[in-house]
Protein backbone atom coordinates (compact mmCIF):
# COMPACT_ATOMS: atom_id res chain seq x y z
CA UNK A 1 0.00 0.00 0.00
CA UNK A 2 1.27 3.61 -0.86
CA UNK A 3 1.15 6.46 1.12
CA UNK A 4 1.16 6.87 5.42
CA UNK A 5 -1.53 7.79 7.75
CA UNK A 6 -1.60 8.80 10.92
CA UNK A 7 -4.19 8.57 13.50
CA UNK A 8 -5.45 11.09 17.04
CA UNK A 9 -7.99 12.00 19.57
CA UNK A 10 -8.85 15.61 20.64
CA UNK A 11 -9.53 15.74 23.75
CA UNK A 12 -9.02 12.46 24.75
CA UNK A 13 -9.73 11.82 28.66
CA UNK A 14 -9.59 8.43 29.23
CA UNK A 15 -5.72 6.54 28.91
CA UNK A 16 -7.43 3.16 28.41
CA UNK A 17 -9.99 4.87 25.02
CA UNK A 18 -6.45 6.31 23.42
CA UNK A 19 -4.56 2.73 24.49
CA UNK A 20 -7.17 1.02 22.18
CA UNK A 21 -6.59 3.73 19.13
CA UNK A 22 -2.68 3.52 20.07
CA UNK A 23 -2.91 -0.53 19.77
CA UNK A 24 -5.14 -0.72 16.68
CA UNK A 25 -2.95 2.05 14.93
CA UNK A 26 0.50 -0.08 15.58
CA UNK A 27 -1.52 -3.21 14.30
CA UNK A 28 -2.54 -1.48 11.10
CA UNK A 29 0.54 -0.04 10.43
CA UNK A 30 0.28 3.80 11.41
CA UNK A 31 3.62 5.77 10.91
CA UNK A 32 2.33 8.08 13.84
CA UNK A 33 -0.52 8.52 16.48
CA UNK A 34 -0.99 11.83 18.32
CA UNK A 35 -3.21 13.40 20.57
CA UNK A 36 -4.16 17.38 20.56
CA UNK A 37 -6.01 19.32 23.64
CA UNK A 38 -5.34 15.93 26.01
CA UNK A 39 -7.31 16.18 29.06
CA UNK A 40 -5.74 13.61 30.81
CA UNK A 41 -1.96 12.08 31.65
CA UNK A 42 -1.13 8.92 29.11
CA UNK A 43 1.21 7.40 31.54
CA UNK A 44 -0.74 4.16 31.89
CA UNK A 45 -1.98 3.51 28.66
CA UNK A 46 0.19 0.07 27.73
CA UNK A 47 -2.50 -1.37 30.40
CA UNK A 48 -4.26 -1.40 27.05
CA UNK A 49 -2.31 -1.13 24.87
CA UNK A 50 0.04 -4.27 24.67
CA UNK A 51 1.97 -3.67 22.02
CA UNK A 52 3.65 -0.64 23.65
CA UNK A 53 2.67 1.17 20.70
CA UNK A 54 4.18 4.64 22.44
CA UNK A 55 7.08 2.80 21.57
CA UNK A 56 7.21 1.58 18.62
CA UNK A 57 5.02 4.34 16.42
CA UNK A 58 6.00 8.17 16.71
CA UNK A 59 3.76 9.68 18.72
CA UNK A 60 2.89 13.35 18.93
CA UNK A 61 0.77 15.80 21.60
CA UNK A 62 -0.29 19.05 20.65
CA UNK A 63 -1.69 21.92 23.08
CA UNK A 64 -4.40 22.79 20.84
CA UNK A 65 -5.58 22.47 17.21
CA UNK A 66 -3.53 25.68 16.24
CA UNK A 67 -0.44 23.18 16.97
CA UNK A 68 -1.07 20.57 15.13
CA UNK A 69 1.81 19.85 12.37
CA UNK A 70 1.21 17.65 10.05
CA UNK A 71 3.68 16.52 7.19
CA UNK A 72 3.49 18.21 3.67
CA UNK A 73 0.85 17.27 1.80
CA UNK A 74 -0.79 15.50 4.34
CA UNK A 75 -4.58 15.37 4.67
CA UNK A 76 -6.34 16.07 7.95
CA UNK A 77 -9.13 14.28 7.99
CA UNK A 78 -11.92 14.56 10.77
CA UNK A 79 -14.22 11.69 12.31
CA UNK A 80 -17.20 13.52 13.17
CA UNK A 81 -21.02 12.99 12.76
CA UNK A 82 -21.67 16.44 11.04
CA UNK A 83 -24.34 17.40 8.23
CA UNK A 84 -21.07 17.73 5.81
CA UNK A 85 -19.53 14.80 6.61
CA UNK A 86 -19.11 12.33 3.81
CA UNK A 87 -20.15 8.49 4.66
CA UNK A 88 -17.27 6.24 5.20
CA UNK A 89 -18.07 3.89 2.78
CA UNK A 90 -18.56 6.66 0.24
CA UNK A 91 -15.06 8.10 1.09
CA UNK A 92 -11.83 7.86 -1.34
CA UNK A 93 -8.94 7.73 1.01
CA UNK A 94 -5.90 10.76 0.95
CA UNK A 95 -2.39 8.48 -0.02
CA UNK A 96 -1.05 10.74 2.99
CA UNK A 97 -3.73 11.68 5.55
CA UNK A 98 -4.24 11.89 9.45
CA UNK A 99 -7.85 10.97 10.91
CA UNK A 100 -8.08 12.85 13.90
CA UNK A 101 -10.98 11.37 15.98
CA UNK A 102 -13.60 13.54 18.50
CA UNK A 103 -13.35 13.01 22.56
CA UNK A 104 -15.30 10.53 24.33
CA UNK A 105 -18.80 12.27 25.16
CA UNK A 106 -18.38 15.48 23.12
CA UNK A 107 -17.11 16.38 19.11
CA UNK A 108 -14.50 18.18 17.08
CA UNK A 109 -13.93 21.46 18.51
CA UNK A 110 -14.81 24.05 15.47
CA UNK A 111 -11.04 25.43 15.22
CA UNK A 112 -10.06 21.55 14.69
CA UNK A 113 -13.11 21.10 12.20
CA UNK A 114 -11.86 24.36 10.38
CA UNK A 115 -8.34 22.61 10.09
CA UNK A 116 -10.04 19.61 8.50
CA UNK A 117 -9.69 18.96 4.55
CA UNK A 118 -12.22 16.62 4.69
CA UNK A 119 -15.04 15.18 7.27
CA UNK A 120 -16.26 11.56 7.55
CA UNK A 121 -18.54 9.80 9.55
CA UNK A 122 -19.55 6.41 10.35
CA UNK A 123 -23.20 5.78 9.01
CA UNK A 124 -24.63 4.38 12.24
CA UNK A 125 -27.70 5.40 14.15
CA UNK A 126 -25.78 7.16 17.27
CA UNK A 127 -22.26 7.54 18.21
CA UNK A 128 -19.75 4.85 19.01
CA UNK A 129 -16.87 4.39 21.20
CA UNK A 130 -13.76 6.38 19.90
CA UNK A 131 -11.18 3.43 20.15
CA UNK A 132 -14.14 1.99 17.89
CA UNK A 133 -14.61 4.46 15.63
CA UNK A 134 -10.51 4.38 14.72
CA UNK A 135 -10.41 0.93 14.33
CA UNK A 136 -13.53 1.38 11.87
CA UNK A 137 -11.70 3.49 9.59
CA UNK A 138 -8.39 2.42 9.66
CA UNK A 139 -10.16 -1.21 8.38
CA UNK A 140 -11.99 0.76 5.74
CA UNK A 141 -8.76 2.53 4.42
CA UNK A 142 -6.74 -0.70 4.41
CA UNK A 143 -9.86 -2.23 2.47
CA UNK A 144 -10.26 0.51 0.38
CA UNK A 145 -6.27 0.90 -0.43
CA UNK A 146 -4.53 -2.07 -0.23
CA UNK A 147 -4.41 -4.86 -2.79
CA UNK A 148 -6.79 -7.81 -2.16
CA UNK A 149 -9.46 -10.21 -4.46
CA UNK A 150 -12.44 -8.63 -5.24
CA UNK A 151 -15.21 -9.83 -3.25
CA UNK A 152 -16.83 -12.83 -4.61
CA UNK A 153 -20.59 -12.59 -5.95
CA UNK A 154 -21.84 -15.32 -3.50
CA UNK A 155 -21.13 -16.12 0.04
CA UNK A 156 -17.53 -17.02 0.73
CA UNK A 157 -14.09 -16.30 0.22
CA UNK A 158 -12.17 -15.68 -3.24
CA UNK A 159 -12.82 -17.47 -6.07
CA UNK A 160 -9.33 -16.60 -7.64
CA UNK A 161 -6.54 -15.21 -6.26
CA UNK A 162 -5.13 -12.07 -6.68
CA UNK A 163 -1.90 -12.21 -9.06
CA UNK A 164 0.95 -11.26 -8.26
CA UNK A 165 2.53 -8.33 -9.06
CA UNK A 166 4.85 -8.01 -12.49
CA UNK A 167 7.72 -6.08 -12.05
CA UNK A 168 10.44 -4.69 -14.42
CA UNK A 169 14.06 -5.10 -15.15
CA UNK A 170 15.60 -2.96 -12.35
CA UNK A 171 16.51 0.56 -12.51
CA UNK A 172 20.19 0.54 -13.58
CA UNK A 173 19.53 -2.27 -16.15
CA UNK A 174 16.84 0.03 -17.69
CA UNK A 175 18.76 3.21 -17.34
CA UNK A 176 21.97 1.47 -19.16
CA UNK A 177 19.81 0.35 -21.91
CA UNK A 178 18.47 3.77 -22.62
CA UNK A 179 22.02 5.04 -22.87
CA UNK A 180 23.00 2.52 -25.10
Amino acid sequence: MRGYFGIGVEGISKQSNFGAVARTAHAFGASFIFTVSQATNLTSINLVDTSIANKNTPFYSFDNPEDLLLPKDCKLVGVEITEDAIELPSFHHPRCAAYILGPERGILSDSMLARCDYKIKIPMKFSINVGLAGALVMYDRLLSMGRFSPRPQRPGGPINALPAPVFGAPAWVRKKARHT
